[in-house]
């Protein structure tokens, strides 16, 4: 890239325009990928109610679809490194709107399981084809503020398609209803993205230096090539990185259990299918403040030891789901204030997720490396989410909420001394 020359007014106005729209393009596009996923938790009460299903079976749809996600995420995220960021986050886009259009022709349990996991594994896609695209349009220094702003997209889009799939119910469409319009609102959504966005500057000018080239990335990958197996050797060599692993399994077994189980728990204590649609958007709606939060304060104070501030803001969250607990008993009585704490929960523990999601892996891969980093990262943390899966529906079944929530805060503890752990070595 020695060869770029700096743009003149003229294209660094056109630059500019271009990246505003891919960043359009990133934030929406990702949101819609939620409403072609985060129907499935809304439908879980109506499947329950319509077919019988228990918890447990409800818990297999979950488990294998997360798994068929992690094996996405560990061959899709690598893929984005070679054939681009777009083209990859196009065709997750367009795959998940297919599986969601033939989801509900065949009820059957076995069809469910295997259309969701075909679903999840487009939706896999998703967000290394998007790290890389913001990776390359903007400078180091700012990963931070904008994969802060940027990280939204997920709680705001579980939030948005929670409102949306409980506006859905209202109108009386049915769980059917819940897989078709979502499916219909993304195909619009996705024919925008392909002409409103662009991979990188050099896609737009190829001799033009502009955004995450313009100046000495901050990444601590180094790369003798861009291969995929010189990017993973490399990765393994960061203890950063390697840390990340082990934070990335035990992050996703609490926000797995939030993203894919409130609806169900709030049906449980009592609330409509319609209240408890529209009491789910409340975990990703805080966590969107969490985010953003997190992002600019690590950017100003603490770019250095971003860990610092993610270990305090998980203890909270882990009191938070700790005080869940014993308001189980008391149902419906108590429903207020369990969504109070439900959000109070999501600012505390979506800011850390989106923290090592975002921030970090442009911290530690650049651009360079955005897809294999996000890829490995949440590949095994999918693998953590599918213990919140299927645990979540044996437990349930078998002990009943309460216990649910005792255990996920102590997965809070653990979360929490881990990343204390990593911000005592960035000290």
């Amino acid at each position: 890239m020695s060869d770029l020359v700096q743009p003149n007014e003229e294209q660094l106005h056109q630059l500019k325009r271009w990246r505003v729209s891919t960043f359009w393009v990133m934030l929406i596009g990702y949101i819609g990928y939620y409403f072609v996923r985060g129907n499935l938790p809304v439908a879980m009460p109506l499947l329950s109610q319509e077919f019988g299903y228990s918890n447990v079976q409800l818990g297999y749809i979950l488990t294998f679809s997360e798994l068929a996600y992690a094996l996405g995420k560990f061959t899709m995220g690598p893929y984005a490194d070679i054939i681009g960021g777009k083209k990859i986050f196009m065709v997750g886009m367009i795959g998940a709107v297919v599986m969601n259009f033939l989801f509900p022709l065949y009820p059957n349990l076995i069809y469910f399981i295997t259309i969701w996991c075909i679903a999840r594994y487009f939706l896999s896609m998703g967000w290394g084809g998007l790290a890389k695209i913001i990776g390359a349009w903007y400078e180091p220094e700012r990963n931070g503020v904008i994969m802060g702003i940027i990280s939204v997209n997920f709680q705001l889009g579980g939030s948005v398609s929670a409102l949306f799939a409980g506006e859905l119910i209202a109108l009386g469409v049915g769980w059917k209803g819940l897989f078709f319009w979502p499916a219909a609102l993304v195909s619009i959504i996705a024919l925008w993205a392909l002409f409103a966005s662009r991979e990188s500057p050099q896609a737009v000018m190829p001799n033009v230096r502009f955004g995450a080239k313009a100046g000495t990335r901050s990444a601590e990958l180094v790369l003798k090539s861009h291969s995929t197996k010189e990017i993973m050797f490399s990765l393994f060599k960061l203890p950063m990185f390697r840390e990340l692993l082990m934070f990335s399994f035990l992050i996703h077994i609490l926000r797995s259990f939030f993203m894919y189980w409130i609806p169900k728990f709030m049906v449980d204590m009592g609330m409509t299918s319609v209240a408890a649609a529209m009491s789910s958007a409340v975990f990703p709606l805080a966590g969107c403040l969490g985010t953003v939060a997190l992002g600019w304060y690590t950017d100003r104070y603490a770019a250095g030891n971003r860990t610092s501030a993610m270990w305090k803001m998980l203890a909270f969250g882990t009191l938070t789901i700790a005080a869940i607990a014993p308001l189980t008993q008391f149902h419906a009585q108590y429903a207020w204030l369990i969504v109070v704490l439900l959000g109070i929960a999501g600012f505390s523990v979506y800011g850390p997720y989106s923290m090592a999601a975002g921030a970090l892996t442009l911290d530690i891969a650049g651009s360079e490396g955005a897809g294999t980093c996000t890829g490995l990262l949440d590949g095994i943390g999918y693998i953590g989410g599918t213990v919140a899966s299927l645990g979540t529906g044996f437990v349930a079944d078998l002990l009943g909420w309460r216990e649910v929530f005792i255990a996920l805060a102590g997965f809070g503890v653990i979360t929490t001394a881990w990343v204390a752990f990593m911000s005592r070595k960035r000290q």
